[in-house]
């Protein structure tokens, strides 16, 4: 015997036998899904184009770095629990190796200036930054 004759070729029960369950499938749009790419695709470059590369003055001196920006931020936090950094640099600059990332760190309402020796990644400054800050 063949489907009961009031049901579609869809599989939806338009009137189910007495005791059936009416069971319905779920429609799938498989057009919309070029879509989402194309809308993943649109909010990934705009993401990318608002948020630059970990930019930071003094770029060019990187290459003479022995510690990497990370593990100079890692030593900032240790050195200022619970600070927030808002600036970062990498700078010529007496003291240590002659080469140091700067950091402004906000903790507690106040900025502090630490400096970071971009060789050894020793602290060299830890000072609450004054009036005429840099």
């Amino acid at each position: 015997m063949g489907p009961h004759p009031a049901r579609r070729e869809r599989g939806v029960a338009l009137t189910p036998k007495h005791g059936e369950m009416i069971h319905m499938k779920k429609r799938t749009n498989v057009n919309r899904q070029p879509f989402l790419v194309g809308a993943f695709a649109a909010v990934s470059a705009l993401t990318v184009a608002a948020v630059p590369a970990l930019a930071f003055t003094g770029q060019q001196y990187e290459a003479q770095a022995k510690v990497s920006l990370p593990q100079a931020e890692a030593a900032v936090a240790k050195a200022v629990p619970g600070g927030r950094i808002t600036d970062r640099e990498l700078e010529k600059e007496k003291g240590g190796s002659g080469l140091r990332y700067s950091f402004d760190v906000k903790v507690h309402g106040k900025t502090r200036e630490i400096g970071v020796d971009a060789k050894t990644g020793k602290v060299l400054e830890n000072s609450v930054e004054g009036a005429n800050a840099d």
